[in-house]
């Protein structure tokens, strides 16, 4: 039986588990306050007791991490040090999660694999130096750049703009963030084909299409045939610590390549989301 690691019991690792053992994969979940990604014992210990490890934890308060950049760094740029140089050592096959946040508006068109990094935050500066330690470590590893997640267990945007919908006759919501919602559901899948095949480079996944945050917040409030009232504000209307990329339109051609099945629409996704939240 295969054994897998899944570091961080949220949205994304909760889906990944209930996947695996359904395919009656060995799942071992690691979190705080159990599981310390920066103690390098803990990490030794979970990295020898299995056969692959899936790292989906992160310090991922944005705003935060500007006034706690060590703690921050520790999580997610040190620890990926430590975790691919004992995953080299014991020859075991990792697959993290990074984010689009390694980008920083350089382009308005898709941003592919190649493209230029440019965080705009210290969280953003993180996730990249993470992807960066864990490729320097030469461990088998596929490093998968997600975005605009959501999901069942966790808070996100689309259950935030769903509860202010229900509570309020009047929602401002920024027009100049453009992505594509992704359902853990099937980041988890993607993950699964990379387990598979342990498919190893750095590959983007979101799901097919590009939107807006303000048309994804009317797809809520139509979807729920709700009263409130929706306006369009820019990004700036909403100060904030750490700055959000505007664009983090991804290029997913390399990732289609590889997996087992076609990336869905985001609007498809988020309406089979809906259903199950019923």
């Amino acid at each position: 039986m295969k054994r897998l690691a899944i570091i961080g019991k949220g949205m994304l690792g909760s889906e990944l588990a209930d996947l695996a053992k359904a395919v009656n994969w060995e799942i071992s979940s690691y979190d705080l306050p159990e599981f310390d990604l920066t103690n390098e014992q803990q990490v030794k210990e979970l990295v020898n007791s299995s056969d692959y490890i899936v790292n989906c934890a992160a310090y991922t308060n944005v705003d935060k991490a500007e006034s706690e950049k060590d703690i921050c760094e520790a999580v997610n740029a040190t620890a990926l040090k430590t975790l691919g140089k004992f995953a080299a050592v014991a020859n075991k096959y990792v697959v993290h999660i990074s984010t689009d946040f390694v980008f920083g508006d350089l382009t308005d068109e898709p941003q592919n694999e190649n493209s230029s990094t440019n965080p705009l935050s210290v969280y953003g500066a993180t996730k990249l130096a993470g992807e960066q330690n864990l490729l320097s470590s030469a461990c088998k590893c596929g490093i998968i750049r997600v975005q605009w997640s959501y999901g069942a267990k966790g808070n996100n945007f689309i259950t935030k703009i769903l509860e202010l919908a229900q509570k309020l006759p009047e929602l401002k919501v920024v027009e100049d963030q453009t992505g594509a919602p992704t359902w853990t559901q099937d980041m988890a899948r993607a993950i699964m084909d990379f387990l598979n095949n342990q498919t190893q480079g750095i590959y983007h996944f979101a799901a097919n299409g590009y939107t807006t945050r303000f048309d994804v917040a009317k797809a809520i409030v139509e979807h729920f045939k709700l009263d409130t009232k929706l306006t369009a504000c820019k990004s700036s209307e909403f100060p904030a610590p750490a700055a959000r990329p505007h664009n983090s339109k991804f290029n997913c051609s390399k990732i289609d390549k590889v997996l087992s099945f076609q990336r869905p629409a985001w609007q498809d996704s988020l309406k089979k989301f809906f259903s199950e939240m019923v």
